[in-house]
């Protein structure tokens, strides 16, 4: 009976008091992407496998140890998406979206799946927010991207948050820079894992990029792709950066962020946090401007970002951030017999109509048993429902903080407005509003 009551490993529920939160994350993502002209797209949670080898990369620990793969009953081979971006690639290419204008600029919120150790902020089912941006090659949409997720985290009120950038160039200067990396690791052999022994000669980077502690050591001393960058991704990385500045935003230049996945081109970037520990990249993203191409679609440049949503949620809680408590009930209806309870629920059902909050007891319970309840889930009115109300046709509403009561009509039409100006009057007197 455990395997049907306890979520599977590296799954975590969202119980009604989180999900609160998170929708209110999401809505400030929400307005900072329709604020640019984002647009949202959702795409399936499994795809065909070859889209993610050919996208993410073959030589990718993701593709090789980490995705989700199996066979469906047609005997096709499937995989949970574990990233965002080629799935919205799928779909820009499939449905032709660049007829419509470029830029071509798309949202998402997704659930991604990867096989690996759980840990604080490293789940195997987790969640993004990305976008994807498809059409221009100017360094201002890259400092676009990067100035939209800085703009998220202000809104958040996320603290003590660095940008690191970095450019891994295009396939011309990278060539010179895979040659010096092979140079250079051809004289470590015996220090690599064996993995990067195998990516050695099929793709260098991707050492870079490993956690094992003796590859990691081996990688500081590593050529750096920046001096290795062509002319025209050496402008393009500057251009950038001079965008960056003429709006104040501070970053630091890190050689290392290579990014875990090999459709990346040119501008990559990271914003890390010092209150994830080991997990501290709360957002990675970058240029991809040959996946399009790669993907079967006319070459088009192309960048994105994403968002780990449940790294930004352990950074907000670390850092106490004030995030707008989930909604409270404004009335209640206590009833006392079956035609008190069938009136009860008619004005409840009337007050939702107008946006109002409003409950009453679908329990049974006793009518000191109903207070009790209203008075825990926090109801600011309550209204008791008898015989004797309901043979007068007016009731009192009973302000459960101050205990004041106003007597208000019992009829539908009626009761609205009287609920209204009583609560406007209450509001009033506190001196808030409504």
């Amino acid at each position: 009976m455990g395997l049907l009551t306890q979520a599977p490993k590296g799954t975590q529920d969202l119980l009604p008091a989180q999900a609160a939160k998170w929708r209110a994350v999401e809505d400030v993502m929400r307005s900072e992407a329709g604020l640019r002209g984002f647009g949202e797209i959702r795409t399936p949670v499994f795809e065909h496998t070859e889209l993610f080898q050919r996208s993410v990369g073959e030589t990718t620990d993701v593709v090789q140890k980490e995705m989700y793969t199996f066979q469906d009953k047609g005997g096709r081979s499937v995989t949970l998406r574990p990233e965002g971006t080629a799935g919205a690639v799928r779909a820009m290419l499939e449905h032709a979206l660049y007829n419509e204008g470029l830029p071509v600029k798309l949202y998402y919120f997704t659930s991604c799946y990867r096989y690996e150790k759980p840990q604080a902020g490293r789940l195997r089912e987790f969640h993004q927010f990305g976008f994807e941006v498809f059409g221009p090659e100017a360094p201002v949409a890259d400092a676009e991207v990067i100035c939209m997720v800085d703009s998220i985290f202000g809104r958040l009120g996320i603290r003590g948050l660095s940008l690191e950038i970095n450019s891994i160039g295009c396939p011309e200067c990278r060539a010179r820079y895979y040659k010096a990396l092979r140079d250079y690791f051809s004289q470590h052999l015996d220090k690599l894992c064996d993995a990067c022994r195998d990516r050695l000669e099929r793709n260098p980077m991707r050492i870079l990029d490993c956690k094992d502690p003796g590859c990691k050591e081996v990688s500081k001393g590593a050529p750096k792709m920046l001096d290795y960058l062509c002319e025209d991704c050496r402008a393009h990385f500057e251009g950038v950066k001079s965008y960056l500045d003429s709006v104040g935003l501070s970053y630091t230049v890190n050689p290392s962020i290579v990014r875990g996945l090999d459709y990346y081109t040119r501008t990559v970037f990271e914003f890390v946090s010092n209150d994830l520990g080991a997990q501290s990249t709360l957002c990675g993203g970058g240029r991809y401007d040959g996946l399009v191409g790669e993907m079967g679609g006319k070459p088009m440049p192309a960048l994105g970002c994403a968002i780990g949503l449940e790294r930004l949620m352990l950074v907000l809680e670390a850092q106490k951030a004030e995030l707008p408590a989930p909604p409270s009930c404004e009335l209640f209806f206590a009833a006392v017999g079956e035609n008190a309870l069938r009136r009860a629920f008619r004005l409840a059902r009337r007050m939702q109509s107008c946006s109002v909050f409003a409950l009453c007891d679908t329990e049974g319970r006793s009518l000191k048993a109903q207070m009790k309840y209203a008075d825990r889930i926090g109801a600011a009115y309550t209204v008791v429902l008898g015989d004797d109300e309901l043979s007068s046709g007016r009731a009192a509403l009973k302000n459960m903080k101050t205990g004041e009561q106003r007597e208000v009509s019992l009829d539908e039409n009626r009761f609205p407005s009287d609920f209204l100006a009583a609560s406007q009057e209450q509001a009033f007197q506190e001196g808030t509003s409504i």
